[in-house]
Protein backbone atom coordinates (compact mmCIF):
# COMPACT_ATOMS: atom_id res chain seq x y z
CA UNK A 1 0.00 0.00 0.00
CA UNK A 2 3.21 1.94 0.52
CA UNK A 3 4.33 1.64 -2.53
CA UNK A 4 1.25 2.30 -4.20
CA UNK A 5 0.92 5.51 -2.50
CA UNK A 6 4.72 6.53 -3.30
CA UNK A 7 3.50 5.53 -7.08
CA UNK A 8 0.37 7.98 -7.25
CA UNK A 9 1.33 11.15 -5.28
CA UNK A 10 1.40 12.28 -9.60
CA UNK A 11 -1.93 10.69 -10.70
CA UNK A 12 -1.99 9.56 -14.05
CA UNK A 13 -5.12 10.59 -16.46
CA UNK A 14 -5.93 9.14 -19.92
CA UNK A 15 -5.93 11.79 -21.99
CA UNK A 16 -10.25 11.82 -23.42
CA UNK A 17 -9.03 12.97 -26.86
CA UNK A 18 -9.65 9.28 -28.66
CA UNK A 19 -12.96 9.48 -26.96
CA UNK A 20 -14.26 12.91 -28.08
CA UNK A 21 -15.50 13.54 -31.82
CA UNK A 22 -14.56 17.48 -31.40
CA UNK A 23 -13.64 18.05 -34.53
CA UNK A 24 -14.81 15.80 -37.36
CA UNK A 25 -13.16 15.71 -40.79
CA UNK A 26 -16.13 15.07 -42.82
CA UNK A 27 -17.39 18.36 -43.78
CA UNK A 28 -20.73 16.79 -43.97
CA UNK A 29 -21.21 16.67 -40.47
CA UNK A 30 -21.65 19.23 -38.49
CA UNK A 31 -21.79 23.50 -39.65
CA UNK A 32 -24.63 25.49 -40.05
CA UNK A 33 -26.87 22.95 -41.78
CA UNK A 34 -27.24 20.62 -38.77
CA UNK A 35 -27.19 23.72 -36.64
CA UNK A 36 -30.10 25.31 -38.79
CA UNK A 37 -32.08 21.68 -37.26
CA UNK A 38 -31.01 22.21 -33.78
CA UNK A 39 -32.67 25.93 -33.94
CA UNK A 40 -35.83 25.32 -35.75
CA UNK A 41 -36.18 22.29 -32.31
CA UNK A 42 -35.12 24.98 -30.09
CA UNK A 43 -37.98 27.59 -31.21
CA UNK A 44 -40.39 25.18 -31.42
CA UNK A 45 -39.00 24.06 -27.74
CA UNK A 46 -39.22 28.05 -26.72
CA UNK A 47 -42.68 28.64 -28.46
CA UNK A 48 -44.38 25.60 -26.77
CA UNK A 49 -42.34 27.09 -23.13
CA UNK A 50 -43.41 30.53 -23.28
CA UNK A 51 -46.84 29.24 -24.98
CA UNK A 52 -47.38 27.74 -21.45
CA UNK A 53 -46.07 29.81 -19.18
CA UNK A 54 -46.58 33.55 -20.75
CA UNK A 55 -50.60 33.09 -19.68
CA UNK A 56 -50.55 30.56 -16.94
CA UNK A 57 -51.37 32.10 -14.15
CA UNK A 58 -54.95 32.92 -16.22
CA UNK A 59 -55.30 29.61 -17.00
CA UNK A 60 -54.80 28.25 -12.73
CA UNK A 61 -57.75 31.11 -12.14
CA UNK A 62 -60.31 30.33 -15.14
CA UNK A 63 -59.69 26.80 -15.39
CA UNK A 64 -58.47 25.07 -11.82
CA UNK A 65 -60.26 28.04 -10.43
CA UNK A 66 -57.02 29.31 -8.11
CA UNK A 67 -57.27 32.45 -5.93
CA UNK A 68 -55.37 35.44 -7.34
CA UNK A 69 -52.41 34.91 -4.82
CA UNK A 70 -52.42 31.10 -5.51
CA UNK A 71 -52.10 31.60 -9.50
CA UNK A 72 -49.60 33.98 -9.48
CA UNK A 73 -47.75 31.76 -6.48
CA UNK A 74 -48.31 28.68 -8.47
CA UNK A 75 -46.88 30.24 -11.87
CA UNK A 76 -44.05 31.38 -10.04
CA UNK A 77 -43.20 28.15 -8.88
CA UNK A 78 -43.93 26.36 -11.64
CA UNK A 79 -41.00 28.71 -13.99
CA UNK A 80 -38.87 28.36 -10.98
CA UNK A 81 -39.32 24.34 -11.29
CA UNK A 82 -38.38 24.65 -15.46
CA UNK A 83 -34.98 26.14 -14.69
CA UNK A 84 -34.69 24.14 -11.58
CA UNK A 85 -34.74 21.04 -13.63
CA UNK A 86 -31.65 22.39 -15.88
CA UNK A 87 -29.16 20.77 -13.64
CA UNK A 88 -30.92 17.36 -14.05
CA UNK A 89 -30.38 17.49 -18.11
CA UNK A 90 -26.94 18.82 -17.53
CA UNK A 91 -25.80 16.25 -15.36
CA UNK A 92 -27.12 13.29 -17.55
CA UNK A 93 -25.78 15.01 -20.62
CA UNK A 94 -22.52 15.56 -18.93
CA UNK A 95 -22.31 12.17 -17.25
CA UNK A 96 -24.44 9.18 -19.17
CA UNK A 97 -26.21 10.00 -22.64
CA UNK A 98 -24.67 12.96 -24.61
CA UNK A 99 -26.46 16.10 -25.38
CA UNK A 100 -28.52 14.78 -28.18
CA UNK A 101 -30.18 11.49 -26.83
CA UNK A 102 -30.24 13.42 -23.22
CA UNK A 103 -32.75 16.48 -25.36
CA UNK A 104 -34.41 13.28 -27.94
CA UNK A 105 -35.48 11.32 -24.18
CA UNK A 106 -36.61 14.51 -22.15
CA UNK A 107 -38.29 15.79 -25.45
CA UNK A 108 -40.38 12.95 -25.01
CA UNK A 109 -41.37 13.65 -21.40
CA UNK A 110 -41.90 17.43 -22.70
CA UNK A 111 -44.78 15.85 -25.73
CA UNK A 112 -46.33 13.54 -23.16
CA UNK A 113 -46.41 16.41 -20.42
CA UNK A 114 -48.53 18.67 -22.87
CA UNK A 115 -50.52 15.35 -24.04
CA UNK A 116 -51.66 15.10 -20.38
CA UNK A 117 -52.09 19.09 -20.42
CA UNK A 118 -54.34 19.15 -23.20
CA UNK A 119 -56.51 16.25 -22.35
CA UNK A 120 -57.41 17.99 -18.37
CA UNK A 121 -58.82 20.73 -20.73
CA UNK A 122 -60.89 18.64 -23.16
CA UNK A 123 -62.13 15.57 -21.49
CA UNK A 124 -64.99 16.08 -19.10
CA UNK A 125 -64.07 14.11 -16.66
CA UNK A 126 -60.34 15.39 -16.13
CA UNK A 127 -61.57 18.86 -16.78
CA UNK A 128 -60.94 20.98 -13.50
CA UNK A 129 -58.59 18.24 -12.07
CA UNK A 130 -55.36 19.96 -10.03
CA UNK A 131 -53.85 16.34 -10.11
CA UNK A 132 -54.00 16.04 -13.74
CA UNK A 133 -53.03 19.71 -14.79
CA UNK A 134 -50.47 19.95 -12.42
CA UNK A 135 -49.34 16.06 -13.23
CA UNK A 136 -48.64 17.55 -17.46
CA UNK A 137 -47.46 20.97 -16.19
CA UNK A 138 -44.75 19.46 -14.09
CA UNK A 139 -44.15 17.00 -16.70
CA UNK A 140 -43.54 19.95 -19.21
CA UNK A 141 -41.09 21.26 -16.36
CA UNK A 142 -39.01 18.63 -16.60
CA UNK A 143 -38.91 17.78 -20.36
CA UNK A 144 -38.05 21.82 -21.33
CA UNK A 145 -35.64 22.74 -18.27
CA UNK A 146 -33.80 19.13 -18.90
CA UNK A 147 -33.71 19.79 -22.47
CA UNK A 148 -32.47 23.89 -22.08
CA UNK A 149 -28.71 23.76 -21.41
CA UNK A 150 -27.83 20.38 -23.52
CA UNK A 151 -29.37 22.29 -26.68
CA UNK A 152 -27.14 25.05 -26.57
CA UNK A 153 -24.26 22.81 -26.26
CA UNK A 154 -25.00 20.64 -28.70
CA UNK A 155 -25.65 23.71 -31.13
CA UNK A 156 -22.50 24.87 -30.27
CA UNK A 157 -20.30 21.36 -30.57
CA UNK A 158 -21.47 21.85 -34.20
CA UNK A 159 -18.38 23.82 -34.80
CA UNK A 160 -14.55 23.09 -34.80
CA UNK A 161 -13.39 24.43 -31.42
CA UNK A 162 -10.99 26.97 -33.44
CA UNK A 163 -14.17 28.16 -35.06
CA UNK A 164 -14.38 31.19 -32.81
CA UNK A 165 -16.26 33.37 -35.54
CA UNK A 166 -19.15 30.92 -36.20
CA UNK A 167 -19.38 29.89 -33.11
CA UNK A 168 -20.38 33.53 -31.73
CA UNK A 169 -22.59 34.31 -34.89
CA UNK A 170 -24.33 31.26 -33.96
CA UNK A 171 -25.16 32.42 -30.00
CA UNK A 172 -26.35 35.11 -31.66
CA UNK A 173 -29.06 33.61 -34.31
CA UNK A 174 -29.69 30.96 -30.98
CA UNK A 175 -30.93 33.86 -28.77
CA UNK A 176 -32.97 35.94 -31.76
CA UNK A 177 -34.27 32.33 -32.05
CA UNK A 178 -35.38 32.25 -28.35
CA UNK A 179 -36.75 35.47 -28.63
CA UNK A 180 -38.48 35.06 -31.89
CA UNK A 181 -40.19 32.21 -30.08
CA UNK A 182 -41.23 34.42 -27.21
CA UNK A 183 -42.24 36.90 -28.76
CA UNK A 184 -44.77 34.64 -30.81
CA UNK A 185 -45.86 32.90 -27.80
CA UNK A 186 -46.65 36.10 -26.10
CA UNK A 187 -49.11 37.24 -28.95
CA UNK A 188 -50.45 34.44 -31.16
CA UNK A 189 -50.91 31.55 -29.03
CA UNK A 190 -51.99 33.83 -25.85
CA UNK A 191 -54.36 35.10 -28.33
CA UNK A 192 -55.64 32.01 -29.56
CA UNK A 193 -55.41 30.41 -26.06
CA UNK A 194 -57.87 33.58 -24.47
CA UNK A 195 -60.34 33.75 -27.98
CA UNK A 196 -60.52 29.92 -28.88
CA UNK A 197 -59.93 28.40 -25.64
CA UNK A 198 -57.37 25.80 -23.84
CA UNK A 199 -57.82 22.75 -25.72
CA UNK A 200 -56.90 24.39 -29.10
CA UNK A 201 -53.87 26.41 -27.60
CA UNK A 202 -52.53 23.85 -25.64
CA UNK A 203 -52.89 20.87 -28.60
CA UNK A 204 -51.52 23.26 -31.02
CA UNK A 205 -48.25 23.47 -28.75
CA UNK A 206 -48.25 19.59 -28.09
CA UNK A 207 -48.34 19.06 -32.27
CA UNK A 208 -45.76 21.51 -32.24
CA UNK A 209 -43.54 19.51 -30.39
CA UNK A 210 -44.16 16.57 -31.61
CA UNK A 211 -43.16 18.26 -35.00
CA UNK A 212 -39.95 19.67 -33.13
CA UNK A 213 -38.79 16.15 -32.46
CA UNK A 214 -39.62 14.78 -35.78
CA UNK A 215 -36.87 17.72 -36.80
CA UNK A 216 -34.42 16.94 -34.34
CA UNK A 217 -34.00 12.71 -35.18
CA UNK A 218 -33.85 13.92 -39.03
CA UNK A 219 -31.11 15.69 -38.86
CA UNK A 220 -29.35 12.75 -36.94
CA UNK A 221 -26.91 11.94 -39.38
CA UNK A 222 -26.23 15.37 -40.28
CA UNK A 223 -24.81 15.77 -36.19
CA UNK A 224 -21.48 15.91 -34.48
CA UNK A 225 -21.69 14.28 -31.15
CA UNK A 226 -19.47 14.42 -28.08
CA UNK A 227 -19.63 11.63 -25.58
CA UNK A 228 -20.05 12.37 -22.17
CA UNK A 229 -16.64 12.80 -20.10
CA UNK A 230 -18.21 13.08 -16.64
CA UNK A 231 -19.95 15.94 -14.78
CA UNK A 232 -17.97 18.68 -13.44
CA UNK A 233 -20.32 18.58 -10.53
CA UNK A 234 -19.57 15.53 -9.93
CA UNK A 235 -15.67 16.46 -9.90
CA UNK A 236 -16.57 19.64 -7.47
CA UNK A 237 -18.51 16.80 -5.17
CA UNK A 238 -15.74 14.82 -5.03
CA UNK A 239 -13.19 17.77 -4.17
CA UNK A 240 -15.52 18.70 -1.03
CA UNK A 241 -15.88 15.17 0.08
CA UNK A 242 -12.58 14.20 0.31
CA UNK A 243 -11.69 17.44 2.22
CA UNK A 244 -14.25 16.33 4.62
CA UNK A 245 -12.71 13.41 5.26
CA UNK A 246 -9.48 14.40 5.83
CA UNK A 247 -10.56 17.53 7.96
CA UNK A 248 -7.88 16.81 10.70
CA UNK A 249 -5.33 15.89 8.52
CA UNK A 250 -1.76 18.11 8.65
CA UNK A 251 -0.86 19.67 5.54
CA UNK A 252 2.71 18.09 4.54
CA UNK A 253 5.40 20.85 4.61
CA UNK A 254 6.48 19.75 0.95
CA UNK A 255 3.30 21.02 -1.17
CA UNK A 256 5.37 18.38 -3.91
CA UNK A 257 4.02 15.62 -1.83
CA UNK A 258 0.27 16.60 -2.70
CA UNK A 259 -1.71 14.78 -5.32
CA UNK A 260 -0.92 16.16 -9.29
CA UNK A 261 -1.30 14.98 -12.11
CA UNK A 262 0.75 14.72 -14.97
CA UNK A 263 -1.38 14.23 -18.16
CA UNK A 264 -4.00 16.81 -18.62
CA UNK A 265 -7.53 15.74 -18.18
CA UNK A 266 -10.76 17.02 -19.48
CA UNK A 267 -10.23 19.44 -17.21
CA UNK A 268 -6.69 20.44 -17.62
CA UNK A 269 -6.68 20.24 -21.32
CA UNK A 270 -8.79 23.38 -21.71
CA UNK A 271 -8.03 25.30 -18.30
CA UNK A 272 -4.25 26.82 -17.74
CA UNK A 273 -2.74 24.83 -15.08
CA UNK A 274 -3.94 25.01 -12.41
CA UNK A 275 -1.49 25.79 -8.81
CA UNK A 276 -2.27 24.97 -5.22
CA UNK A 277 -3.35 27.94 -3.89
CA UNK A 278 -3.96 29.12 0.22
CA UNK A 279 -7.58 30.21 -0.71
CA UNK A 280 -9.78 28.43 0.48
CA UNK A 281 -7.62 26.07 2.37
CA UNK A 282 -9.66 24.03 3.55
CA UNK A 283 -9.86 22.41 0.52
CA UNK A 284 -6.61 21.69 -0.26
CA UNK A 285 -7.30 19.00 1.61
CA UNK A 286 -8.42 16.66 -0.35
CA UNK A 287 -5.50 16.53 -2.29
CA UNK A 288 -3.32 15.37 0.64
CA UNK A 289 -2.30 11.87 0.09
CA UNK A 290 -2.76 8.66 2.50
CA UNK A 291 -3.10 5.08 2.59
CA UNK A 292 -6.87 5.07 2.59
CA UNK A 293 -6.61 6.75 -0.38
CA UNK A 294 -5.95 3.08 -2.32
CA UNK A 295 -7.71 0.06 -2.59
CA UNK A 296 -5.56 -3.23 -1.83
CA UNK A 297 -4.73 -3.27 -5.38
CA UNK A 298 -3.29 0.37 -5.63
CA UNK A 299 -6.77 1.80 -7.38
CA UNK A 300 -7.78 5.69 -6.68
CA UNK A 301 -10.74 6.34 -4.85
CA UNK A 302 -12.05 9.36 -6.16
CA UNK A 303 -14.23 10.50 -3.05
CA UNK A 304 -11.22 10.48 -1.25
CA UNK A 305 -8.43 11.80 -3.58
CA UNK A 306 -8.36 14.56 -5.74
CA UNK A 307 -5.58 16.42 -7.56
CA UNK A 308 -4.53 20.22 -7.05
CA UNK A 309 -6.32 20.89 -10.17
CA UNK A 310 -9.14 19.30 -9.81
CA UNK A 311 -8.98 21.66 -6.39
CA UNK A 312 -8.14 24.56 -7.26
CA UNK A 313 -11.12 24.22 -10.39
CA UNK A 314 -13.46 24.56 -7.94
CA UNK A 315 -12.61 27.18 -6.06
CA UNK A 316 -13.28 30.35 -8.58
CA UNK A 317 -16.87 29.21 -8.38
CA UNK A 318 -16.80 29.13 -4.53
CA UNK A 319 -15.84 33.01 -5.44
CA UNK A 320 -18.52 33.63 -8.21
CA UNK A 321 -21.19 32.20 -5.36
CA UNK A 322 -21.91 35.60 -3.53
CA UNK A 323 -22.53 37.44 -6.67
CA UNK A 324 -24.30 35.16 -8.46
CA UNK A 325 -27.15 35.20 -5.26
CA UNK A 326 -27.77 38.69 -5.90
CA UNK A 327 -28.74 38.20 -9.49
CA UNK A 328 -31.54 36.27 -8.37
CA UNK A 329 -33.70 39.07 -7.07
CA UNK A 330 -33.66 40.28 -10.76
CA UNK A 331 -34.83 37.13 -11.84
CA UNK A 332 -37.98 37.54 -9.57
CA UNK A 333 -38.74 40.38 -10.79
CA UNK A 334 -38.44 39.26 -14.33
CA UNK A 335 -40.91 36.20 -13.27
CA UNK A 336 -43.58 38.91 -12.34
CA UNK A 337 -44.43 39.45 -15.78
CA UNK A 338 -46.03 37.00 -16.10
CA UNK A 339 -47.41 36.52 -13.17
CA UNK A 340 -48.86 39.70 -11.01
CA UNK A 341 -48.27 42.04 -13.66
CA UNK A 342 -50.91 39.93 -15.33
CA UNK A 343 -52.90 40.05 -12.52
CA UNK A 344 -52.63 43.81 -12.28
CA UNK A 345 -53.90 43.60 -15.97
CA UNK A 346 -56.94 41.55 -15.91
CA UNK A 347 -58.62 44.82 -13.52
CA UNK A 348 -57.63 46.95 -16.35
CA UNK A 349 -59.61 47.86 -19.55
CA UNK A 350 -58.01 45.47 -22.10
CA UNK A 351 -60.13 47.34 -24.83
CA UNK A 352 -58.11 49.34 -27.66
CA UNK A 353 -60.79 49.72 -30.53
CA UNK A 354 -62.49 46.51 -31.55
CA UNK A 355 -59.25 44.77 -30.64
CA UNK A 356 -59.46 42.49 -26.50
CA UNK A 357 -55.77 42.57 -25.88
CA UNK A 358 -54.97 39.33 -23.40
CA UNK A 359 -53.31 40.56 -20.36
CA UNK A 360 -50.22 38.50 -20.46
CA UNK A 361 -49.31 39.37 -24.14
CA UNK A 362 -47.99 42.64 -22.76
CA UNK A 363 -45.07 40.67 -21.99
CA UNK A 364 -44.71 41.33 -25.70
CA UNK A 365 -42.98 44.55 -25.13
CA UNK A 366 -40.01 43.40 -22.98
CA UNK A 367 -39.47 40.73 -25.83
CA UNK A 368 -39.21 43.45 -28.36
CA UNK A 369 -37.29 46.53 -26.13
CA UNK A 370 -34.71 43.18 -25.92
CA UNK A 371 -34.63 43.00 -29.77
CA UNK A 372 -34.28 46.31 -29.68
CA UNK A 373 -31.93 47.18 -26.96
CA UNK A 374 -29.49 44.71 -27.64
CA UNK A 375 -27.87 46.04 -30.83
CA UNK A 376 -28.38 49.82 -29.46
CA UNK A 377 -26.21 48.72 -26.72
CA UNK A 378 -23.67 47.63 -28.67
CA UNK A 379 -23.50 50.18 -31.78
CA UNK A 380 -24.36 53.50 -29.53
CA UNK A 381 -23.63 53.12 -25.52
CA UNK A 382 -20.58 50.84 -25.71
CA UNK A 383 -18.72 53.53 -28.08
CA UNK A 384 -20.01 56.50 -26.26
CA UNK A 385 -19.24 54.89 -22.20
CA UNK A 386 -15.89 54.09 -23.94
CA UNK A 387 -14.93 57.46 -24.37
CA UNK A 388 -15.58 58.05 -20.80
CA UNK A 389 -13.98 54.23 -19.46
CA UNK A 390 -11.41 53.74 -21.45
CA UNK A 391 -12.38 50.52 -21.46
CA UNK A 392 -12.97 48.48 -24.66
CA UNK A 393 -16.29 46.90 -23.77
CA UNK A 394 -17.22 50.10 -22.30
CA UNK A 395 -18.63 48.84 -19.29
CA UNK A 396 -17.23 46.06 -17.31
CA UNK A 397 -20.20 42.66 -16.92
CA UNK A 398 -20.53 43.56 -13.40
CA UNK A 399 -21.06 47.22 -13.64
CA UNK A 400 -23.57 46.12 -16.74
CA UNK A 401 -25.09 44.26 -14.85
CA UNK A 402 -25.07 46.48 -11.63
CA UNK A 403 -27.05 49.06 -14.15
CA UNK A 404 -29.66 45.89 -15.07
CA UNK A 405 -30.44 45.44 -11.28
CA UNK A 406 -30.93 49.49 -11.06
CA UNK A 407 -33.57 49.06 -13.77
CA UNK A 408 -35.47 46.39 -11.82
CA UNK A 409 -35.64 48.99 -9.20
CA UNK A 410 -36.96 51.32 -11.54
CA UNK A 411 -39.57 48.87 -13.04
CA UNK A 412 -41.05 48.02 -9.96
CA UNK A 413 -41.75 51.39 -8.55
CA UNK A 414 -43.53 52.00 -11.86
CA UNK A 415 -45.57 49.29 -11.59
CA UNK A 416 -46.56 50.45 -8.19
CA UNK A 417 -46.91 54.19 -8.83
CA UNK A 418 -49.37 52.77 -11.54
CA UNK A 419 -51.02 50.45 -9.51
CA UNK A 420 -52.09 53.39 -6.97
CA UNK A 421 -53.50 55.30 -9.74
CA UNK A 422 -55.47 52.62 -10.51
CA UNK A 423 -56.66 51.61 -6.99
CA UNK A 424 -57.89 55.64 -7.35
CA UNK A 425 -59.90 55.04 -10.21
CA UNK A 426 -61.36 51.91 -9.14
CA UNK A 427 -62.68 54.43 -6.44
CA UNK A 428 -63.51 57.26 -8.57
CA UNK A 429 -65.20 55.00 -10.75
CA UNK A 430 -67.20 52.68 -7.73
CA UNK A 431 -65.75 49.47 -8.10
CA UNK A 432 -63.58 48.96 -5.19
CA UNK A 433 -66.13 46.26 -4.08
CA UNK A 434 -67.15 45.03 -7.51
CA UNK A 435 -64.81 42.36 -9.00
CA UNK A 436 -64.31 44.60 -12.04
CA UNK A 437 -62.08 46.26 -14.84
CA UNK A 438 -60.94 49.85 -14.51
CA UNK A 439 -61.48 52.32 -17.43
CA UNK A 440 -57.72 53.03 -17.17
CA UNK A 441 -55.71 51.35 -20.54
CA UNK A 442 -53.98 48.12 -20.11
CA UNK A 443 -51.38 49.69 -22.35
CA UNK A 444 -50.05 51.84 -18.74
CA UNK A 445 -48.21 48.58 -18.53
CA UNK A 446 -45.93 49.11 -21.24
CA UNK A 447 -43.33 51.28 -19.41
CA UNK A 448 -42.62 48.96 -16.11
CA UNK A 449 -42.28 45.86 -19.05
CA UNK A 450 -39.86 47.72 -20.95
CA UNK A 451 -37.51 48.47 -17.93
CA UNK A 452 -37.79 45.13 -17.45
CA UNK A 453 -36.69 44.46 -20.96
CA UNK A 454 -33.75 46.97 -20.88
CA UNK A 455 -33.02 45.62 -17.21
CA UNK A 456 -32.35 41.88 -19.04
CA UNK A 457 -30.62 43.05 -21.71
CA UNK A 458 -27.93 44.52 -19.24
CA UNK A 459 -27.95 42.25 -16.06
CA UNK A 460 -28.30 39.12 -18.08
CA UNK A 461 -25.85 39.22 -20.79
CA UNK A 462 -23.56 40.95 -18.18
CA UNK A 463 -24.07 37.86 -15.79
CA UNK A 464 -23.51 35.58 -18.42
CA UNK A 465 -20.26 37.11 -19.86
CA UNK A 466 -18.71 37.78 -16.00
CA UNK A 467 -19.50 34.08 -15.37
CA UNK A 468 -18.27 32.99 -18.66
CA UNK A 469 -15.22 35.22 -17.74
CA UNK A 470 -14.32 34.28 -14.73
CA UNK A 471 -15.00 30.32 -14.40
CA UNK A 472 -12.88 27.90 -15.14
CA UNK A 473 -13.04 26.57 -19.02
CA UNK A 474 -14.14 23.18 -18.21
CA UNK A 475 -16.68 24.76 -15.98
CA UNK A 476 -18.47 26.91 -18.28
CA UNK A 477 -21.18 24.75 -19.00
CA UNK A 478 -21.73 24.40 -15.40
CA UNK A 479 -21.71 27.71 -14.86
CA UNK A 480 -24.98 28.31 -18.13
CA UNK A 481 -26.64 25.96 -15.56
CA UNK A 482 -25.99 28.13 -12.63
CA UNK A 483 -27.45 31.66 -14.47
CA UNK A 484 -30.50 29.36 -15.40
CA UNK A 485 -30.77 28.51 -12.00
CA UNK A 486 -31.21 32.08 -10.80
CA UNK A 487 -34.67 32.10 -12.87
CA UNK A 488 -35.32 28.86 -11.47
CA UNK A 489 -34.94 31.09 -7.51
CA UNK A 490 -36.15 33.97 -8.66
CA UNK A 491 -39.34 31.83 -9.59
CA UNK A 492 -39.20 30.53 -5.87
CA UNK A 493 -38.77 33.84 -4.39
CA UNK A 494 -41.49 35.60 -6.26
CA UNK A 495 -44.01 32.40 -4.70
CA UNK A 496 -42.31 33.00 -1.08
CA UNK A 497 -43.04 36.77 -1.37
CA UNK A 498 -46.87 36.49 -2.91
CA UNK A 499 -47.48 33.79 -0.10
CA UNK A 500 -46.20 35.50 2.92
CA UNK A 501 -47.49 38.91 2.19
CA UNK A 502 -50.83 37.87 1.48
CA UNK A 503 -50.77 35.44 4.85
CA UNK A 504 -49.08 38.76 7.03
CA UNK A 505 -51.04 41.32 4.94
CA UNK A 506 -53.67 40.22 3.21
CA UNK A 507 -52.43 42.78 0.04
CA UNK A 508 -53.31 40.87 -2.76
CA UNK A 509 -57.17 39.53 -2.47
CA UNK A 510 -59.47 37.95 -5.43
CA UNK A 511 -60.57 41.48 -6.43
CA UNK A 512 -57.61 43.45 -6.89
CA UNK A 513 -59.59 47.03 -6.33
CA UNK A 514 -60.16 46.16 -2.67
CA UNK A 515 -56.66 45.05 -2.28
CA UNK A 516 -53.19 46.78 -1.90
CA UNK A 517 -50.71 45.15 -4.65
CA UNK A 518 -48.84 48.73 -4.70
CA UNK A 519 -47.48 48.20 -1.41
CA UNK A 520 -46.16 44.67 -2.78
CA UNK A 521 -44.21 46.08 -5.42
CA UNK A 522 -42.85 48.61 -4.09
CA UNK A 523 -41.83 45.94 -0.75
CA UNK A 524 -40.04 44.36 -3.83
CA UNK A 525 -38.55 47.65 -4.92
CA UNK A 526 -37.12 48.17 -1.61
CA UNK A 527 -35.69 44.61 -1.78
CA UNK A 528 -34.23 45.13 -4.91
CA UNK A 529 -32.63 48.72 -3.76
CA UNK A 530 -31.09 46.52 -0.78
CA UNK A 531 -29.86 43.98 -2.91
CA UNK A 532 -28.32 46.76 -5.59
CA UNK A 533 -26.45 47.64 -2.30
CA UNK A 534 -25.12 44.19 -1.40
CA UNK A 535 -24.07 43.72 -5.34
CA UNK A 536 -22.11 47.02 -5.26
CA UNK A 537 -20.29 45.89 -2.35
CA UNK A 538 -19.33 42.53 -3.48
CA UNK A 539 -18.25 43.75 -6.73
CA UNK A 540 -15.93 46.30 -4.93
CA UNK A 541 -14.17 43.41 -3.16
CA UNK A 542 -14.18 40.57 -6.08
CA UNK A 543 -10.99 39.30 -7.00
CA UNK A 544 -10.70 39.31 -10.70
CA UNK A 545 -9.04 35.72 -12.00
CA UNK A 546 -8.66 37.71 -15.29
CA UNK A 547 -10.05 41.19 -16.55
CA UNK A 548 -13.70 41.46 -17.15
Amino acid sequence: MEEARETLLVVEEESPNEERNTSAPDRQIGGWKACSLIMCTEFCVCVAYYGIGRNLAVYLKTELLEDSVTAAAQASMWQGTCFLTTLIGAYVADSHWGNYFTIAAFMVIYFMGLVVLTLSTSLPLLKHSHFTSYLGLYMVALGVGSIKPCMLAFGADQFDDADTTAKASFFSFYYLTVTIGALLAGTVVVWLQDNYGWTIGFGLLTILIGLAFTNLVSGSKFYRYRKPVGSPLTRMCQVIVAATRKFNMDFPENESLLCKATEKSEMSRWNEELENTPEFSFLNKASIVSASDFTTAGALNPWRLCTTSQVEELKPILRLLPIWATFILFASVSTQESTVFVEQGIFMNTRLGSLNIPPASLTTFDVLTVIVFTPLYDMIIIPIARQFTGKERGLSHLERAGIGLFFSIIAMVSAAILERKRLEVASEEGLVHKKAAVSMSILWQIPQHVLVGIGEVLNQIGMLAFFYDQAPDSMRSLCLALALLTISLGGYVTSIILTTTDLVFGWIPDNLNQGHLDRFFWLVSGLCLLNLAVFVYLASIFKYKRSS
